[in-house]
């Protein structure tokens, strides 16, 4: 069972981290295997729109290090998305990244029933985090991403959020929040194996 982690926050040591520290912790006990990646850390540029995945290449013409992330991706059973919440969306690192699964998606996406190059049965845990409490605040965020990994086949998309939450770190003070990544875990792997 294979994990892929993006941790999309600058901070390393931050909350949407923490919480996908707590999960993937969870996933290694029960014998998966997790590849973590911090995007802040990786050396890459955003979609291009060179549409090269459409017409030559059945996957990003960008030799950068995301190039790696994309590739393990496709090997993986799950994709967690870890990011704070920055301006009312996920962050600049996390967003290059999405723009770039672009080339996950077939040249007749838009008219073919599985419009995929992946293989389906993924599954994808969103997490995200935010300094604002107010729980009705960015609740469009996920919604919108749970949209378009739907089209990559991700057939079991679950969210871990954590609203009211700064501080580097914070969010292992949250029973609640922590307690909810642990438990995706568990019911992940248990629905895998």
């Amino acid at each position: 069972m294979k994990t892929v982690c993006l941790l999309g926050s600058p901070r390393t040591k931050g909350n949407s981290a923490a919480l996908a520290g707590q999960f993937c912790e969870v996933v290694k006990n029960l014998g998966g295997e997790v590849e973590t990646f911090v995007l802040n850390g990786l050396s890459y540029r955003g979609c291009q729109g060179c549409m090269m995945c459409k017409t030559k290449l059945e996957k990003c013409a960008l030799k950068d290090d995301l190039e790696t992330v994309l590739d393990s991706i496709r090997d993986a059973d799950i994709l967690v998305m870890a990011t704070p919440t920055y301006y009312g969306e996920v962050s600049s690192q996390m967003k290059g990244f999405i723009d770039r699964t672009f080339s996950y998606l077939k040249p007749d996406y838009m008219t073919n029933s599985v419009p995929s190059r992946l293989k389906g049965g993924k599954k994808l845990v969103f997490i995200q985090t935010q300094a604002q409490p107010d729980e009705d605040q960015f609740a469009d965020v996920f919604p919108r991403y749970e949209y378009f990994f739907k089209w990559y086949g991700f057939d079991d998309i679950r969210l871990v959020r954590a609203c009211g939450v700064m501080g580097p770190g914070e969010v292992r003070e949250r029973k609640d929040a922590m307690d909810l990544a642990a438990e995706t875990a568990r019911r992940l792997m248990a629905d895998i194996a």
